[in-house]
């Protein structure tokens, strides 16, 4: 298995197909990439923007082109040189259109006697299949018996339902009686849901894939282009939501031993990926963690403390953990209660998940992580400590029995729901650290933990994937560069905010404070993309308003905030803005030559070879424009220097010239050693060395200016004559010249 030297993500849709990703290839190739890393590609629910909700794993998705287009783009690939990587979802099925999902259709139709029965978690002993559709429970009234091609089918407005052999006849109330599904009131599925899902989505159904015939079924067509050579690399979603992780992971390995293997894994600060898992690392949330958090200044900690009214971020994170355990995962609760002997054992349950340090532990590895949850919920509810006894001798007699499977399963489902989509919402002290993998009460990394977790990577992962952004992040990497200059100017912002919000304020603190920073972060941003933004932002939340349970007259005013905000010209959030974007530019040229050239693969989301000022999904998913990169990657190819502006050619040319290098010479990216400047701004500069390869990059920049510039600091180099390749010149150690260009350096031996 050879890792690419990089990786370039592409979301794939039906307005972004196989052949327009193919049209890309040459543009790729040109910037350095090593390979085109792609959203799921199989098929998926009609209209899909994204592929995570597959309905078929057994072909390639029609929409994007089908399989002579993949095909098609795979041969491209592999004649440019580049690698293809495809992003595989093992843990569930999308069954919101049931006819789309021939799967799902044929357990609808046929019951526990469907050859795919036990191809989804459904607990079969409490009888029929739930299925929470209607708007109410009396809504059952309103099914109708329509015939189709393929038989009489119950519908219900959109919704198409089998209708079972033999059950035909009667009223359409009968016939529904009658089948192997009860179609019921949306609202009680988090209640009494009777099959797993993904997080609280009930139309994306969990698979059993720990079952060999289930595996072979749902991986048999991706490991076909792996075993012809058209994939190289596969990336998992979501490993955590399946039963025995590790046990999968060794049977995908075994399936695809050439490949490049990447997961989906969230890991807190100090969590390393299980031992035993044969992967080459996860998909790079701990190294954006690590990367951005260089860039922040941790003295602003208390000031930001002050602004957002000093929450308590362990107990914010606690009360919105309990949330979903009490409202939207009961069914689970319940669920894995009923394994237990004990009348109070779904709250037992429900404490053990909300006291857990990680998402999940992997027994018998992180035994530790188990037994802390364990000690938390017997000290903290004494009346609950003998059902924990209970539950806690028959997890660890029986680590891989059902309760113990389930517990694990579901403890990274409420943290994740928890955490990432309700604490970042309630939390909102800084938003630049409150980022998938992130702990938004841990402000920033120092520079001496990046480069002792850098040095590790490289001893113990060195293949793992690494990023700034994805599909998933909350904001774009330039976003949280830009944000990072506040932790520079706390009294500064902290006083606009006030001032502000004494003019346009949103009734609620919490995304007062978040939409005020995201104005700052995303600017310039329409009204539209920023009101969008805030409206998933506040159900997020759940305070003052859900998904399900709407405040209309609160969603109203914050739906007006983003028209008014921006047509005050009084103000001064531009004039703000101006004074904090060129330091956030310095910002996010050093995190993204540092991601690009430090320990691990570095993957480039697309677009963001230029500035990129994305939110939250979907907003990073927008289009976009490569005519505009390539006229601009082609001026540098010619060689053009080009400036620090609003273009973000600067930043083109140090992804350009970084994975160029990566790809070409990669002999250059083994070791690592930390660089250390000398002089009075020595703690401005962060620097390291690779195997005849030096990395120079800014940090807090507007510090650096208030105290006079670089001065007399230099950078001994390791002996020898360096030149730097995003200029051209030869380097020198005093940082004020050899960063008088460009806030970052790019050094490699001899003259390139």
């Amino acid at each position: 298995m050879t890792p690419p030297s990089s990786t370039y993500r592409l979301q794939l849709r039906p307005e972004f197909t196989f052949t327009d990703a193919a049209d890309q290839v040459d543009y790729l190739r040109k910037l350095g990439a090593g390979a085109l890393y792609a959203s799921p590609v199989l098929d998926a629910t009609p209209g899909s923007t994204h592929g995570y909700d597959v309905v078929d794993p057994t072909r390639a998705r029609p929409a994007l082109g089908g399989e002579q287009a993949r095909q098609a783009l795979a041969r491209k690939l592999r004649e440019a040189g580049l690698g293809f990587v495809v992003d595989i979802v093992p843990n569930h099925m999308a069954v919101e259109v049931a006819k789309a999902n021939p799967w799902w259709w044929d357990v609808l139709r046929n019951g526990r006697s469907s050859a795919y029965a036990e191809h989804f978690d459904i607990d079969w002993s409490r009888g029929r299949l739930l299925l929470p559709v209607l708007g109410d429970d009396d809504a059952v009234a309103e099914l109708k018996v329509e015939d189709s091609p393929d038989g009489p089918e119950l519908v219900y407005y959109d919704h198409r339902f089998p209708v079972a052999p033999g059950t035909e006849g009667g009223s359409p109330q009968e016939v529904h009686a009658r089948q192997h599904y009860e179609l019921v009131g949306w609202r009680r599925g988090n209640a009494e849901l009777n099959y797993r899902r993904f997080f609280d989505i009930t139309t994306l159904a969990a698979l059993r894939v720990e079952l060999p015939q289930v595996f072979a079924e749902a991986h048999g067509e991706v490991l076909r282009w792996v075993a012809d050579g058209d994939v190289t690399g596969l990336r998992v979603d979501h490993p955590d939501g399946l039963a025995d992780p590790g046990g999968y992971m060794r049977r995908l390995r075994e399936s695809a031993p050439g490949a490049w293997l990447v997961v989906e894994k969230i890991l807190h600060p100090g969590e390393d990926l299980p031992q035993s898992w044969p992967v080459d690392g996860t998909t790079g949330y701990d190294a954006l963690r690590e990367i951005s958090g260089i860039f922040v200044d941790p003295a602003a900690a208390p000031r930001f403390s002050l602004l957002a009214g000093s929450p308590d971020y362990h107990a914010v994170e606690e009360e919105a953990r309990r949330l979903v355990t009490d409202t939207i995962l009961v069914a689970e609760m319940h669920r894995i209660g009923a394994l237990v002997e004990a009348p109070d054992a779904p709250a037992a349950v429900a404490e053990l998940m909300i006291a857990f340090p990680v998402y999940r532990s992997y027994l018998p590895e992180g035994e530790a992580h188990w037994a802390q949850a364990v000690e938390r919920v017997k000290a903290k509810r004494p009346d609950l400590a003998s059902t924990v006894d209970v539950i806690d001798r028959q997890v660890r007699a029986e680590p891989h029995g059902e309760l113990a499977t389930r517990i694990q399963q579901t403890s990274g489902m409420v943290v994740a729901k928890g955490t990432e989509d309700t604490t970042f919402y309630r939390y909102t002290r800084f938003a630049a650290l409150n980022e998938v993998g992130g702990s938004p009460d841990r402000f920033g990394t120092s520079v001496a933990e990046f480069h002792e977790l850098a040095a590790a990577r490289e001893a113990g992962w060195p293949a793992a994937m690494t990023t700034l952004t994805t599909h998933d992040t909350k904001r774009s990497e330039d976003v949280r560069a830009r944000l990072a200059v506040l932790s520079e100017l706390p009294d500064e912002f902290a006083e606009a905010v006030e001032r502000w919000t004494g003019q346009h304020g949103i009734d609620e603190p919490a995304l007062n404070l978040l939409a005020w920073q995201t104005l700052v972060g995303a600017w310039p941003i329409t009204a539209d993309r920023l009101r969008e933004y805030l409206d998933k932002a506040a159900k997020e939340a759940k305070l003052r308003t859900t998904w399900t349970d709407h405040d209309e007259e609160f969603e109203a005013a914050v739906a007006a905030w983003p028209g008014q905000v921006l047509g005050d010209r009084e103000l001064g959030v531009e004039q703000f803005v101006e004074r904090v974007k060129g330091p956030g530019w310095s910002n996010a040229l050093g995190q993204k030559l540092i991601q690009l050239t430090a320990p691990g693969v570095p993957d480039v989301y697309q677009g963001t070879e230029l500035w990129d000022l994305s939110l939250v999904d979907p907003d990073n998913r927008r289009p976009v424009d490569y005519g505009v990169r390539r006229e601009l990657l082609d001026r540098i190819v010619a060689g053009e220097l080009p400036e620090v502006d609003d273009t973000g050619a600067a930043k083109l040319l140090v992804v350009h010239k970084a994975l160029t290098l990566r790809r070409d010479r990669p002999e250059l990216f083994h070791g690592y050693r930390r660089l250390r400047a000398e002089g009075p701004a020595a703690e401005h500069a962060v620097a390291f060395e690779r195997t005849g390869l030096v990395v120079v990059a800014t940090r807090l920049p507007v510090g650096l200016a208030a105290a006079g510039g670089w001065r007399d600091t230099v950078l001994p180099l390791p002996p020898g004559d360096w030149t730097d390749v995003l200029t051209g010149t030869s380097a020198v150690a005093e940082l004020s010249g050899l960063l008088s260009r460009y806030p970052v350096a790019l050094l490699v031996q001899g003259d390139r």
